[in-house]
């Protein structure tokens, strides 16, 4: 018997948003678009009406990014045709008008991430930050009125459930911006279900079995979940949780950063090109070590998750430490297999895994989900403070770059069972 997800496995928070029905979507739906125009406000405050940010690869402008969060749900849900077909709908199908604003704001033209390019964000005539909220709150009652009407059944919920996840994505990108502008971010985060704290740094023993990487049985699935993904594991050992910070900090004191060795040659042409001897928010000050949390500057805590690492730094230090990181099939099999000791959910986890199809992959109608990013960037597991619990899962399949370190982001590591 393969090792797989059950209804106990989850929060209660994750269940509901994947399988609960119309009035649970509903009052889901409507915290969401709070948290999101919560933020847009805290963008004007911290950087006044305009919400200007400076370019960066993996920053996105605030009014650009509240805007399309809109767009999204309107584009999937409101206006489009086949929004009850679930996931036998044609991306295609035909849609409706935009809606017309009273500021004659060109939605399509601003807001569609398949076809303005990133780049292209900084330049747009965007709404003001008025404009964008009263905009925000339309959406949310077209597709309030729209679920109103809906089939209560998978197919029939499966684009609400989708325009939720994607709002929630984008509220924890913006705490991920927050952190690299220095801007202290109000509105609250999210620790591990039932307040689990990071464990002592001890290995936990996993038995070889198998184990089902992929969601089985009804709800909502994002479409690289979907398959039949049954691995055969050896036994081996991984940490019971994420690498703290005090466990991470030996490999920065004993010069780590200026060690060739130990970094793959992507790893090293970043360091140096970054210039990079300690992780992005990390300090020596007056002979101690300080991690920045948003402008503030505050001692290391050696128990707490090692955050905002790259995978070329995961990989460094397990190449210093003698490990290595574990596979997504190994991570799931520790979090299925051994529930109460193996801690997750404080940072996301790197992962040894390239993001990948299992067999048998068909893509949802949101082509560009998950299909694009089949490229080889890492798999990574688990969840981050910033996550909201409704996307909190163990199966679920998050993905970026290797170089990234604005993310959340840290790893745990894993050794052969010998």
């Amino acid at each position: 018997m393969a090792s797989i997800v059950t209804d106990s496995a989850i929060s209660a928070q994750a269940w509901i948003a994947r399988c609960g029905g119309r009035a649970e979507l509903a009052q889901a739906l409507r915290e969401s678009r709070e948290r999101t125009l919560q933020g847009l406000q805290a963008w004007a405050q911290a950087l006044g009406p305009d919400c200007r940010v400076p370019y960066a690869p993996e920053l996105n402008p605030p009014l650009w990014e509240a805007g399309h969060v809109g767009w999204f749900a309107d584009w999937w849900v409101a206006r489009y045709s086949q929004r009850h077909w679930g996931v036998e709908a044609d991306p295609d199908a035909p849609r409706a008008a935009a809606r017309q604003s009273a500021r004659g704001v060109d939605a399509d033209a601003l807001y569609d991430s398949s076809r303005v390019a990133h780049a292209q964000r900084w330049q747009l005539p965007l709404p003001d930050c008025k404009a964008v909220q009263e905009d925000l709150l339309a959406s949310l009652e077209d597709t309030l009125q729209a679920l109103d009407a809906a089939v209560a059944d998978d197919r029939g919920l499966y684009v609400f459930r989708l325009a939720l996840f994607h709002e929630d994505m984008h509220a924890e990108a913006a705490a991920y911006m927050a952190q690299t502008l220095g801007v202290d971010w109000p509105l609250p985060t999210h620790m591990p279900p039932d307040g689990a704290a990071a464990p002592a740094q001890t290995e936990l023993f996993v038995p070889g079995q198998s184990v089902q990487l992929a969601w089985q049985g009804s709800g909502f699935a994002f479409d690289n979940e979907l398959a039949d993904a049954v691995q055969r594991m050896p036994p081996f050992r991984i940490d019971a949780g994420a690498v703290s910070c005090g466990r991470f900090l030996p490999f920065v004191e004993t010069g780590g950063y200026r060690e060739r060795r130990y970094w793959s040659e992507a790893g090293w042409a970043w360091v140096q090109a970054q210039g990079r001897h300690a992780p992005r928010d990390w300090r020596r000050h007056a002979g101690q070590w300080q991690v920045r949390l948003g402008s503030t500057w505050q001692a290391l805590d050696p128990q707490a998750a090692a955050s905002h690492l790259s995978r070329h730094e995961a990989e460094a230090w397990c190449r210093w430490a003698g490990r290595r990181l574990p596979t997504e099939a190994e991570w799931v099999c520790a979090a299925l297999a051994l529930p109460d000791t193996f801690v997750w959910g404080q940072v996301w986890e790197w992962t040894a895994s390239p993001f990948m199809p299992f067999d048998g992959f068909v893509p949802h109608p949101y082509r560009d989900y998950s299909r694009p990013w089949f490229d080889g960037r890492p798999v990574l597991k688990g969840a981050s403070r910033a996550t909201h619990p409704r996307l909190r899962h163990p199966l679920y399949r998050n993905y970026f770059t290797p170089e990234r370190c604005d993310v959340f982001a840290g790893f745990r590591s894993v050794a052969s069972a010998d």
